[in-house]
């Protein structure tokens, strides 16, 4: 049973939010994301202590959002691969990059290309009922009877 006060929150953002704990863990989802496997990698990537970075795999392991595989035996090596929930994490972090680029745009930034096409990618979030662009209307909360 989670001791977290927001596991049992009827808000899905505060529950979110709430596991996700810190920029480090969506940091490794985006290298994740990006193709990244092994500790090491996330390691060199994010500049992280090792200590740290095995908390957050672990976490994310414990919560699905990836899984290990071994790949070596001599020496017992592991891998860690998205799971679904791992990969269905990408637009949240593309939102959250948008979001960025536009409030905190200055100097140099990373660009998102669609790798087919190779266009730069522009992400908005569209509501699938309506077709209308998420914070174009008013949303109402509904608390569960």
């Amino acid at each position: 049973m989670s001791t977290n006060p927001y596991s049992e929150n009827i808000c899905p953002i505060a529950r979110s939010v709430a596991f996700l704990g810190d920029a480090w863990t969506m940091l490794i989802l985006r290298d994740a994301n990006s193709g990244m496997t092994r500790f090491d990698q996330f390691r060199k990537s994010l500049g992280i202590a090792p200590t740290m970075l095995t908390k957050r795999l672990a976490m994310l392991t414990e919560e699905n959002l990836l899984e290990k595989r071994q790949y070596s035996e001599r020496p017992l090596r592991e891998e860690y691969i998205l799971t679904e929930a791992g990969r269905d994490f990408l637009p949240v972090l593309i939102m959250i990059g948008a979001w960025g680029r536009k409030h905190r745009g200055e100097g140099k930034l990373l660009r998102l290309l669609d790798a087919e096409a190779g266009t730069e990618v522009n992400a908005i979030a569209i509501d699938t009922v309506t077709g209308a662009e998420i914070g174009t209307r008013a949303i109402q909360m509904v608390i569960p009877e």
